[in-house]
């Protein structure tokens, strides 16, 4: 039975390693395509228009501290959040949660 016991342990432990590096090398691959996305849309907006590439930078960036500026903050006592803060709060969340996801699995990135 002790025989047994130990495959079938060895057996667990190799598909689940199997798992994580494929798991690993699909996180890894998405974040690259992620990041080479990111740097086309800055290219390709910086050759249509170097203006307005700048222009919408600042306001992306005043949308991601306005949400920022919501997220931590402590609200009104019996006030949700609503209209543009909410729109704001959402954003800001989806590119920290972005530039966390790329910070942990694009950093080994030979793409660019």
């Amino acid at each position: 039975m002790g025989v047994r016991r130990a495959a079938k342990g060895i057996g667990e432990f190799l598909v689940e390693t199997v798992g994580e590096t494929i798991a690993e090398a699909l996180l890894s691959l998405l974040a690259c395509a992620l990041l080479v996305c990111l740097v086309f849309i800055a290219y390709l907006s910086w050759s249509l228009s170097p203006r307005l590439t700048v222009v919408g930078g600042g306001l992306l960036s005043l949308f991601l501290a306005h949400g920022a500026w919501v997220t931590f903050r402590d609200p009104a006592r019996g006030r949700r959040r609503r209209g543009v803060a909410a729109v704001t709060t959402v954003g800001f969340t989806l590119t920290a949660a972005t530039a966390v996801f790329l910070l942990f699995y694009a950093t080994g990135c030979d793409c660019l």
